[in-house]
């Protein structure tokens, strides 16, 4: 499939490759979570009104027999402090933010213009004036209910941002945003994880699309680099080809070897291997580059942290 920088098409990737971005997207917010957990797992029991309580506690005791992993450590910071539930909502409007980005592409993707995916059934409608529709619901809804979450965050920061130490009855007012962003935020992450299960793609069209529009002209500029040609040289002198090509109404590939050599005497017969999609896509071999063998890698890797991380929320469950 295409890549895009500036929404134009840039350089073909592979769909997992593609999709392998989102996952990373999501193990950082994973991380978030497992992160605010060490600092918001501490038990404010016994802190009293806002001195301490005054009769003898094992408030050691009490947090570990209750799951905490500690008690707090000053009555007053404890009976007025909402980092926890600022943390945490700030953590659940990113998983929020990178779920719209997801729910924004595959609107664009199923599209017409696009005709990347085909919108499953389940979760989306047909338009009431116009019978040939399918709207797509569930990602229009995702984007909308991220809102109230980032709301909610913002809420939080201003209900905060000017108390008095300790407890004021303006916290009481953290407790409906809270538990809305993680109500909001469990149901959308089920709903896009059944969404992409029946989700289909359009690899043919898919494929089409990152085989046209001059997607390799930087495996051209490669080909030039790796035989001693200057990158900003190189860069010049395909855009050249390029130009030339759109007066011929061709691509590169459809340029003869002496209008090629006419701008650079390197040029040669293997020019036009370098320019078949598989080849373009092997060039990328880096970590973290779309070469399958890389891709395959990156799959394995992604498995193994996910598989971390389940085990690491079966020891805290």
């Amino acid at each position: 499939m295409p890549a895009y920088t500036h929404l134009q098409r840039a350089e073909p990737v592979l769909v997992a490759h593609y999709l392998l971005a989102y996952v990373e997207m999501f193990l950082r917010d994973s991380g978030r979570l497992a992160d605010c957990r060490k600092r918001l797992n501490l038990c404010p029991l016994g802190s009293g009104a806002v001195a301490g309580a005054t009769i003898a506690l094992d408030r050691r005791a009490m947090a570990t027999e209750l799951g905490f992993s500690a008690p707090t450590a000053n009555s007053i910071d404890a009976t007025s402090d909402r980092d926890f539930v600022l943390e945490l909502v700030n953590a659940l409007a990113m998983i929020g933010l990178h779920l719209s980005r997801w729910a924004e592409e595959m609107i664009l993707f199923s599209s017409e213009e696009f005709g990347f995916v085909h919108l499953p059934e389940a979760y989306s409608t047909g338009s009431s004036a116009m019978p040939q529709k399918k709207n797509p619901d569930l990602l229009e809804l995702t984007r909308g209910k991220v809102a109230r979450v980032i709301a909610a965050a913002n809420s939080l920061m201003i209900v905060t941002k000017g108390l008095p130490l300790a407890y004021n009855k303006d916290l009481q007012e953290t407790q409906e945003p809270l538990f809305d962003a993680v109500a909001t935020i469990s149901g959308l992450l089920l709903l896009a994880s059944a969404w992409m299960k029946t989700a289909e793609f359009n690899y043919g069209v898919m494929r089409e699309a990152a085989e046209t529009g001059f997607m390799n002209a930087w495996a051209a500029a490669t080909y030039l680099v790796h035989r001693g040609v200057p990158s900003a040289l190189a860069h010049e002198q395909i855009g050249m080809a390029v130009q030339l090509c759109l007066e011929k109404g061709c691509g590169l590939d459809g340029l003869s070897l002496e209008e090629l050599r006419a701008l650079n005497s390197v040029f040669d017969k293997d020019f036009y291997a370098c320019l078949q999609l598989d080849s373009v896509l092997a060039i990328h071999d880096v970590a973290g580059g779309t070469a399958p063998n890389r891709v395959r890698q990156a799959i394995l890797q992604a498995r193994q942290r996910i598989e971390t991380i389940r085990e690491g929320c079966h020891a805290t469950a």
